[in-house]
């Protein structure tokens, strides 16, 4: 169980980084050298990104922040696994609030710049662009953040499934059942012991008793 329990948790921290990663690089790059491009270049790369973007390999990460959250969550019910829950409830909030920027802010935009057609058809470039621009790049910052900051709350989550997955682990208790017992502070098996009444000599070996 717990491989799978880990398993999960891996691919939700992977898809959030990936995805976390490629907003990123938005705003710190593709963005950044669109901004200084004319409208029409502008108008025109943005459509295509918008159109090639949506392949499998995006969309396995973009949902994958989501549903490997909720999967990892779900193999982590449970008690022994509480404080770990809360890193992963904590991660998969963030994840849904980045989500929803993208899906109810980003994507709306993306639409409403492919609906204003074929760049070439297009009378007024500049308006298209002003009305796309500035809060595409404003909202795709906010969501880099929050996914990469839910990145991180799962980074610590794998930090703190590791570090109780050890304590819980049949090699610490073998390691404290092989602590070493010295058996002179310990009463045998089959001999009473007797209270102590103050010091008494004990007999040495090939010494007798009372000779000196």
């Amino acid at each position: 169980m717990f491989a799978f329990r880990t398993a999960s948790l891996v691919a939700a921290t992977l898809s959030t980084g990936l995805i976390a990663g490629v907003f990123y690089a938005y705003a710190t790059s593709v963005m950044g050298a669109l901004g200084k491009s004319d409208d029409r270049t502008f108008v025109d790369v943005m459509q295509k990104i918008n159109v090639v973007i949506m392949n499998p390999w995006f969309m396995i990460g973009f949902m994958g922040t989501v549903g490997f959250t909720i999967l990892a969550a779900a193999l982590h019910l449970g008690k022994e696994n509480r404080t770990t829950l809360i890193w992963i409830g904590v991660a998969l909030l963030l994840n849904i609030i980045a989500f929803c920027v993208t899906s109810g802010l980003n994507v709306p935009l993306n639409n409403q710049l492919a609906n204003a057609g074929d760049v070439s058809q297009i009378g007024d470039l500049a308006a298209v662009r002003h009305q796309f621009e500035s809060s595409w790049v404003a909202w795709n910052v906010v969501r880099a953040v929050i996914h990469t900051l839910a990145f991180l709350v799962l980074m610590g989550a794998l930090f703190v499934a590791g570090m109780q997955h050890a304590k819980a682990s049949p090699v610490a208790s073998a390691a404290a059942a092989a602590a070493p017992v010295y058996p002179q502070y310990a009463p045998q098996p089959g001999f009473p012991v007797a209270p102590q009444q103050g010091f008494q000599a004990v007999a040495q070996p090939g010494f007798p008793s009372g000779q000196r």
